[in-house]
């Protein structure tokens, strides 16, 4: 159930209250019977990883594959093997 909050127009009391989306919205402050209204806030909620977008998924025609291969002009990483032998050569 999401949180909502809300703020009374006459003291400036904000409370925060756990409701269902079917629940009405409350209308007076618990603390002086002023009217409330619902604040906006930001959502903690956050869409990470993959699988969002639908370049994401799987498709028949091998779209996903080469969206792994690297964009032109993009350094690749030096290999492991080829660094350490330049490197060995080079102290001798």
């Amino acid at each position: 159930m999401p949180i909502y909050e809300y703020e009374c127009t006459h003291c400036g009391q904000v409370e925060e209250v756990i409701q269902k989306f079917t629940d009405s919205p409350l209308t007076t402050c618990k603390k002086c019977s002023g009217r409330l209204h619902k604040l906006i806030s930001h959502s903690s909620f956050h869409l990470k990883g993959t699988g969002w977008y639908v370049t994401d998924y799987a498709s028949g025609n091998n779209k996903s594959a080469a969206s792994t291969k690297p964009a032109e002009g993009t350094p690749s990483p030096p290999k492991p093997e080829a660094s350490a032998s330049t490197d060995n050569k080079s102290d001798n």
